[in-house]
């Protein structure tokens, strides 16, 4: 058995299909076909079932490639180990968050990283939690930042600080300059603009609603932030967002609220079994302190 022969398997089990999974590898079909049938010899089973429309694993399959997966994945994070220089004047780090925290955390946090450490090679994703956790357990990314809760077993997470939420209005609205916290039940007589309810930041926001039994009139759910500012900042629109993305933008202003909007636990999540490269030791270091230094409520 060979490392391609795990590649090529995997392949095969992805996409159902000998065809498919033959043009993904880069080889021809017989080729795949062949691989596939000297793994099974050497096993002395089978582990394909090809008498359907499409190709499925067999049971003894389906036990094989769990295994397979893990000890690819095992592989990946010593090779990664190899090339990691303690110095960190090379490396790369996977980095993936949740769709706020673009607007206001990653470029201060990367612009500092980068100047630290510029030969650190960053693939940065925008995520939602959950595909997060999920990368994460499949060794596909090295640190996610999201929220505390519950998480995937094997994920954990290092609390960075606590994040507010503010009622959020343009400069020009009637509510822009007022002081004493409106009563919560008055959002029922203004219109809001919210994100989305794949974010995570949306779902926070219902359940604060629904604790308080306030039914507003949402007019408008946009899927990014930047042009829920633009709207906000265009109409007469209302909106909910983290109160670091509103101190940002000095066309927008908050509006307290009475009971307080919640707050949440912004973490850094991390595989409990992953190995820690000295890029990410770095990061977790840099954003702990970069969070202190903003003048961040610790979490």
């Amino acid at each position: 058995m060979e490392l391609r022969h795990l590649r090529y398997l995997l392949a095969v089990a992805e996409h159902a299909n000998f065809t498919r999974a033959a043009e993904a590898l880069h080889v021809s079909q017989p080729t795949l076909s062949q691989q596939i049938k000297q793994l099974e010899r050497s096993l002395q089973v089978q582990l394909l079932d090809r008498s359907g429309r499409t190709v499925r694993l067999t049971d003894a399959g389906e036990a094989y490639t769990r295994y397979a997966r893990q000890a690819l994945q095992e592989l990946a994070a010593a090779e990664r180990a190899v090339q990691d220089v303690q110095d960190l004047s090379q490396g790369a780090l996977r980095l993936a968050m949740t769709p706020t925290f673009t607007a206001y955390l990653i470029g201060p946090l990367v612009a500092e990283f980068h100047a630290q450490h510029p030969g650190i090679t960053l693939d940065i994703r925008e995520l939602t939690q959950d595909r997060i956790e999920s990368q994460l357990a499949a060794d596909e990314t090295d640190l996610g930042i999201a929220f505390s809760g519950a998480l995937l077993p094997g994920i954990s997470g290092t609390a960075l600080f606590t994040e507010t939420l503010s009622l959020v209005v343009a400069a020009g609205h009637p509510l822009a300059d007022r002081c004493d916290p409106m009563p919560v039940r008055e959002l029922e007589n203004h219109q809001l603009a919210l994100l989305s309810q794949d974010f995570a930041t949306r779902r926070h926001i219902d359940q604060y609603l629904a604790d308080h039994r306030v039914r507003p009139r949402i007019c408008i759910e946009a899927n990014s932030i930047n042009a829920l500012v633009e709207i906000v900042r265009r109409t007469g629109l209302a909106t909910v967002l983290p109160h670091a993305i509103t101190r940002e933008q000095p066309h927008l202003r908050p509006v307290p609220v009475d009971p307080a909007l919640p707050s949440r636990t912004v973490t850094l999540l991390r595989r409990d079994a992953a190995y820690r490269s000295s890029a990410a030791r770095a990061f977790t270091a840099l954003a702990r302190h970069w969070a202190h230094d903003q003048g961040y409520a610790p979490a």
